[in-house]
């Protein structure tokens, strides 16, 4: 650490098709028992995996023609890809061309068995999903094998009212399944307990600005180890820092 000088580890040779370019990747995640990064390369409809360390020049296709924004690996090593054209969660072992769908599926929709537009994703270590569903504004959760899905955070209707989110990105669940979730419309993040009919504001929610205690548009959100927040805040073009108590 100290060295703020970042390195080019992928891409980096200008938005293209060809396996040593990029265009528009929207996640990333590192496989660290193949010391790989497994990239999201929505622009090109492909997942890549990216081996790290000196002498690569290039990725190679795990899969492709899929519409994906939001990438996450389990346990077993399990990749879940969100595909906001087909408005579904799919999983697949690495290798497997095909997965199988593990959160909506039946088209776009606000039913409890559909998703509009999945963006971002959490898996737990039962395997269970949880979906923010953007275009609906909610935050789903899909245990294993269900055939349809709960909401645990928001109603499907945007609104400020802390019942609601609005068009939710980022977000994640701790040990005790409290929701922590980048309510990127109302520029705040919210946390909703297990079980819980409305959330709790964590940080920002004072209207759109730039001050230390305002968000505009936050997409994600990550804990380091002593589990303070981070958000990426996204047209104040900085990622925020909030010691949480």
């Amino acid at each position: 650490m100290g060295n703020n000088h970042g390195q080019v580890v992928a891409g980096g040779h200008g938005q293209g098709i060809r396996l040593d370019q990029l265009n528009r990747p929207t996640d990333v995640l590192m496989d660290k028992e193949t010391n790989s990064l497994i990239i999201c390369d929505r622009g090109n409809r492909r997942v890549l995996r990216w081996p790290c360390g000196s002498g690569t020049t290039q990725g190679e296709i795990l899969l492709d023609k899929v519409s994906c924004y939001g990438l996450t690996i389990d346990d077993q090593r399990n990749i879940y890809i969100s595909d906001t054209i087909k408005h579904e969660v799919r999983r697949y072992k690495i290798g497997d061309k095909d997965g199988s769908t593990v959160a909506g599926g039946y088209g776009k929709g606000n039913g409890h068995n559909q998703l509009d537009e999945p963006y971002f994703l959490f898996v737990d270590r039962q395997q269970t999903v949880y979906v923010s569903d953007t275009w609906n504004h909610r935050v789903m959760r899909w245990d294993k094998g269900a055939k349809e899905g709960v909401i645990v955070a928001g109603n499907h209707v945007p609104g400020e009212a802390l019942t609601n989110l609005a068009y939710p990105r980022g977000l994640y669940v701790d040990t005790l399944d409290t929701i922590y979730v980048a309510d990127t419309g109302n520029d705040r993040v919210m946390r909703w307990p297990k079980g819980a009919k409305q959330g709790s504001i964590i940080v920002g929610g004072n209207e759109r600005g730039q001050g230390a205690n305002q968000l505009s548009v936050p997409m994600d959100l990550s804990f380091d180890r002593h589990g303070h927040l981070y958000v990426a805040d996204h047209y104040n073009h900085r990622v925020q820092y909030f010691p949480i108590e």
